[in-house]
């Protein structure tokens, strides 16, 4: 099994991409670029070269990927998100060798018309609400919305929001799923099905 690609996307010599991997219209791969398996690619799609994106990865429409981005498996970035890899831009000053690296870890949503500011972290299975702007690392499991954003809550890996206080020590179960979850401190954990 291969990629499939549309006839008007433009996939430079070199780049990786796995099998299973569907990339639509005006869909621009640079050279160096590494995407995984079974990824979605939707139309007017940026990928620089120092950008690595994980399998099973869903990049909504007019997403830019510039380098110095990472994207671990089952990643969705939503519609017009926005990555960016320079803090302090200026046409007039040159700054490509003081990129700041961003990632996104497995399983996050970055919400519709968001922004991620360079040199952050979004933690797994992290929930950035539409619109919302990151400037600063997003613990496992938060929920993000606003602009700067704030944590409002926490998610569960199947995306549902977890009847649990912003910090303190409680568990929630995923009404979906059935997954435990607790919190200690401010950080949140998915307790093992097999564990009582």
């Amino acid at each position: 099994m291969a990629y499939k690609a549309h006839p008007s996307a433009i996939i430079d010599e070199g780049a990786r991409i796995g099998d299973g991997t569907r990339i639509w219209h005006w869909v621009h791969v640079s050279a160096q670029a590494s995407i995984g398996e079974a990824c979605s690619l939707g139309q007017n799609v940026y990928v620089g070269n120092d950008v690595t994106i994980g399998h099973n990865v869903k990049i909504q429409n007019n997403v830019s990927v510039y380098d110095a981005v990472t994207l671990e498996d089952d990643v969705f970035c939503g519609p017009s998100m926005v990555f960016t890899n320079v803090y302090n831009p200026r046409s007039a000053v040159t700054r490509k060798d003081e990129y700041r690296r961003t990632l996104v870890k497995r399983g996050a949503t970055l919400g519709a018309n968001c922004t991620i500011v360079c040199g952050n972290t979004v933690g797994e299975y992290a929930f950035v609400g539409a619109g919302a702007v990151i400037n600063k690392n997003v613990p496992a499991y938060a929920l993000m919305v606003g602009v700067p954003a704030r944590q409002i809550g926490w998610m569960s890996e199947f995306g549902e929001q977890l009847a649990l206080p912003l910090k303190g020590t409680a568990e929630a179960i995923c009404a979906h799923t059935g997954a435990r979850y607790v919190l200690d401190g401010n950080a949140v954990t998915k307790l093992d099905a097999k564990t009582p």
